[in-house]
């Protein structure tokens, strides 16, 4: 298995992302598009990036200075344990008040409030196990 966050692991993630119809055609209907960053908290900058347009995942690799839209960052302990067991939207809230996952860009508040966003949030976490 390619190591987290690497552009193999990225795009693998990419393809998954693509695959999950609860993910890409869900935030396909509200024209979701943004250059998400996914990183180690502490770090200076995210490792990989992927680029979504209309909810389909159309890139995915290594982080390049990209203008982000959301930037995610965990511990590598987290991240480990969320991609074995996914997440769900109370584990998601824990994550975010003990700050175990970090929004260093993007509005988690907005995220949260909007069912359209947040079901598609929290399937990323199950595809992840999937790459």
């Amino acid at each position: 298995m390619a190591d987290l966050f690497s552009p193999e692991w990225m795009e693998s993630y990419k393809e998954q992302w693509n695959a999950e119809a609860e993910l890409s055609d869900a935030l396909a209907k509200i024209n979701f598009t943004a250059n998400i960053g996914y990183g180690f908290k502490g770090d200076d900058k995210p490792i990989g990036v992927l680029v979504v347009e209309n909810g389909k995942a159309v890139a995915a690799g290594a982080y390049e200075g990209q203008e982000l839209n959301w930037d995610l960052r965990a511990d590598r302990s987290h991240w480990d344990k969320w991609v074995k067991n996914g997440l769900n939207m109370m584990g998601m809230g824990m994550a975010y008040t003990k700050g175990n996952l970090k929004f260093v860009v993007g509005d988690y508040g907005a995220m949260v409030k909007d069912p359209r966003m947040v079901g598609p949030f929290i399937k990323s976490f199950s595809v992840m196990g999937r790459v």
